[in-house]
């Protein structure tokens, strides 16, 4: 065990809190400052970064390349083709990587960083247009780069004034506004977000009800001319509790649902139609909805199935509450 381990840990809370506290002001105050400078220089990167035929290399190191790895995942997921190459391997055959349909983006805090002299130097040999993110206008990197996007002076949250903090902050927060802004651009929309997103928790809040909605002949569907006794029979076979009343061009006229049997037990039910049965008004969805706005449509109004309707109109599907509750819809 290291001997500064077994000290031990006698600091007043408040003090601890005051130092946390301090920090994130501190952070707070660069975000603000960065917002408050941004100028047509973030708007000239944003027109490289749109007419990217290939993608968006990120680069950094240190500090920067984990900063610059989350830039690239959050331009990857929102539509902007990104990875990240650390400057280190690219010296050493990564740089094969980078075609001329590609840009560059690269972090250094001074923007002197060593490391990234062979990717400047590659950019420029073959016009690979270079993006930089440092906090100095008069460094190496930033007058190399096509457009350079500097960081205003902040005070860092490391006490000592060495440990990149608030500068790798605003780095971050301008790498998120650059990705934003793209998306925007781009039209990007919640179903480009989805197919980014097939898994976990946002797959299952962006999936459509045509992904789980019962289609053809699972349909429960009967005309308003039919008896009872087969629409007893249509909705125990296809096991929904419930029947959707169509009309000869397949538009909803009603449904009939256990409460409406109960509501019309007679001995002549069997005898009667399925129009003089049915309540009208019904709920229903677009197929093209998200599954979470259908199972919030059942939630409120205390059923488990909605019928879907397509652009025409008509029926072409049903959604089932243990379907959204399956899927993880929530």
């Amino acid at each position: 065990m290291a001997p500064h381990s077994r000290i031990a840990h006698t600091r007043p809370v408040q003090q601890d809190l005051n130092s946390a506290r301090e920090v994130l002001k501190l952070e707070a105050e660069g975000l603000l400052a960065l917002a408050d400078t941004l100028d047509e220089k973030f708007c000239a990167a944003l027109d490289i970064l749109s007419k990217v035929e290939g993608r968006i290399v990120i680069t950094g190191m240190g500090k920067s390349g984990h900063i610059g790895r989350k830039i690239a995942a959050t331009l990857a997921s929102t539509g902007a083709p990104a990875f990240f190459v650390h400057p280190g391997e690219a010296s050493h055959g990564d740089l094969g990587m980078v075609p001329q349909s590609d840009a560059i983006l690269a972090l250094a805090n001074a923007g002197e960083t060593n490391e990234l002299s062979d990717f400047i130097h590659y950019s420029r040999r073959f016009t690979i247009p270079l993006i930089s993110i440092t906090s100095r206008e008069e460094s190496t990197l930033s007058e190399a780069a096509d457009v350079s996007l500097v960081l205003p002076k902040a005070q860092e949250a490391c006490p000592l004034g060495l440990a990149p903090t608030t500068s790798t902050t605003m780095t971050l927060a301008l790498g998120d506004a650059l990705a934003v802004a793209l998306l925007e651009r781009r039209g990007f929309s919640a179903d480009d977000f989805q197919q980014f997103h097939p898994g976990g928790s946002l797959g299952n809040h962006l999936m459509k009800v045509e992904d789980l909605m019962h289609k053809d002949n699972a349909l429960p569907l009967v005309s308003p001319s039919t008896l009872m006794g087969d629409v007893l029979l249509e909705m125990t076979a296809k096991h929904f509790g419930c029947v959707a009343v169509i009309d000869s061009t397949e538009q909803l006229m009603g449904i009939i649902t256990d409460g409406d049997l109960r509501r019309n037990m007679a001995d002549d039910l069997i005898q009667k139609t399925a129009s003089s049965v049915m309540t009208s008004g019904v709920k229903t969805i677009m197929s093209n909805a998200l599954a979470a706005e259908g199972l919030a449509i059942m939630n409120e109004n205390s059923i488990t199935s909605l019928f879907v309707l397509a652009e025409n109109q008509k029926i072409i599907g049903i959604l089932h509450i243990h379907d959204c509750l399956r899927a993880g819809v929530a």
